[in-house]
């Protein structure tokens, strides 16, 4: 015979479990409670969305970052964040990198003319240069297009934000580049250049912004850092990437470029352990390679350090090609790129100055970033344009001799670029990786 149910407040709490519990286990009812507050917690807890970054990267394609879910939580799916600045996605998950130069009579994006900001050396037409046929080469992806720079959706993008350029004489190519597609999206009262000895500043008035470009071509302090001393023999302080690394704090786009400096035919580059007002220096010497993967891995942890990846974007360019030996390309065993107006057609030509040790070691360092520093991987592409260096063309800062002037070939700048040209194409890879990564 069964026992009368209870009403007292035991047996209804009794009555309570039983319903709630069976042979100890949880309910169905509980645990799909329980499970859905748990699922809250998680999409709400920032730990949930804490990432590693991994790199993978090879010389002739592009460097490419994915964002996975730290081992701790990798039963989950991965998961992508969406990067600072980014409004879409790259085009079928194109490698940019890859592709062809076309001839395009609507190139340039802007003339010459219409820049007052290109530098002496940079303004090949200025300059006496005869022919405009290197401007109209646009690169082509395969399997996709580059989007369209857009000037003014990147100055919206800008406002009350700082971008800046830091590195070498090419970097800063890249930057006066950058700042010749921008201005005409900025009213010609409202904007304005200013020198601070190597450095420089673009203000655009109404969107309380600024393009800078800060001079540091060996990213670490070193003997040479004034662009006018001329050292042979450089020293570079090891860990000392803060003496320039300040200069950087609160910026919102970093973009890096720095090799020139590194690739002058030196195996071996003088490091110093300790400080410049050190009475007795401690300097050993590495090989230049060793000594470049320093400089990157100290640009790497100051991202890491002073750089937010849900609001800030950093990207390195590549090393920029020298075409300073003709016969290189099949040309006069004593020429350079006087004179040359036509594009290197071997898709597998590669300069001997572009150091693949170099490359490797950036893919080494950069695989172990926390950031994600965004390559743009110009080297090989920008190795088939020969023709479109400054030459001859640009101002000549020592007057030249009467030999020189009978050798053109001795005095040709095979290093730096025209403006417009090879430069804006890095720009346009820039503006796509940053908003359509």
């Amino acid at each position: 015979m069964k026992p009368p149910l209870s009403s007292s407040p035991c047996s209804a709490s009794a009555s309570a479990s039983t319903t709630l519990f069976r042979k100890g286990r949880l309910s169905p009812y509980l645990f799909t409670l329980l499970a859905f507050i748990l699922f809250i917690t998680i999409l709400q807890s920032e730990d949930f969305t804490s990432y590693i970054f991994h790199a993978e990267f090879t010389t002739d394609r592009s460097f490419h970052r994915d964002q996975t879910i730290s081992s701790s939580t990798s039963k989950f799916e991965k998961v992508e964040e969406k990067l600072a600045f980014a409004i879409g996605e790259s085009e079928n998950n194109c490698d940019i990198f890859h592709g062809l130069w076309v001839q395009d009579e609507s190139w340039p994006i802007y003339e010459e003319w219409e820049c007052p900001y290109i530098q002496p050396q940079l303004a090949c037409q200025a300059y006496g240069r005869p022919d405009k046929g290197y401007q109209q080469w646009r690169w082509q992806p395969y399997g996709c297009s580059l989007p369209r720079f857009n000037a003014t959706l990147f100055m919206e993008s800008l406002r009350g934000k700082r971008m800046m350029f830091v590195g070498d004489s090419l970097n800063r190519g890249q930057y006066i580049s950058m700042v010749c597609l921008l201005h005409r999206a900025v009213a010609e009262n409202a904007k304005s250049l200013k020198n601070s000895g190597p450095n420089m500043v673009f203000t655009a008035k109404d969107y309380n912004a600024t393009v800078e470009f800060y001079w540091a071509p060996l990213l670490l302090e070193s003997n040479a850092d004034h662009p006018k001393k001329k050292i042979t023999d450089r020293i570079i302080r090891k860990g000392s990437i803060d003496v320039h690394g300040k200069h950087w704090k609160g910026v919102d786009i970093l973009v890096f470029g720095c090799y020139v400096w590194w690739a002058r035919g030196v195996e071996y580059i003088n490091i110093l352990r300790g400080t410049f007002e050190d009475e007795v220096k401690d300097v050993v010497k590495v090989r230049t390679e060793e000594a470049y993967g320093l400089a990157i891995e100290g640009m790497m942890e100051w991202c890491e350090k002073n750089m937010d990846p849900k609001k800030t974007r950093v990207f390195f360019t590549s090393m920029s090609p020298f075409h300073q030996k003709s016969s290189e390309w099949g040309g006069l065993p004593d020429g350079n790129c006087y004179n040359e107006t036509t594009l290197i057609d071997d898709p597998t030509y590669w300069g001997y100055e572009c150091s693949k040790p170099i490359m490797r070691v950036i893919s080494e360092v950069f695989s172990r970033s926390q950031f994600p520093i965004i390559f743009l991987n110009v080297t090989q592409l920008s190795g088939y344009r020969k023709d479109a260096h400054s030459s001859v063309y640009k101002k000549q800062w020592v007057p030249l001799t009467p030999e020189k002037i009978a050798n053109p070939m001795s005095y040709a700048d095979c290093v730096h670029w025209c403006l417009p040209g090879v430069p804006d194409t890095w720009n346009e890879f820039l503006f796509s990786k940053l908003f359509y990564p």
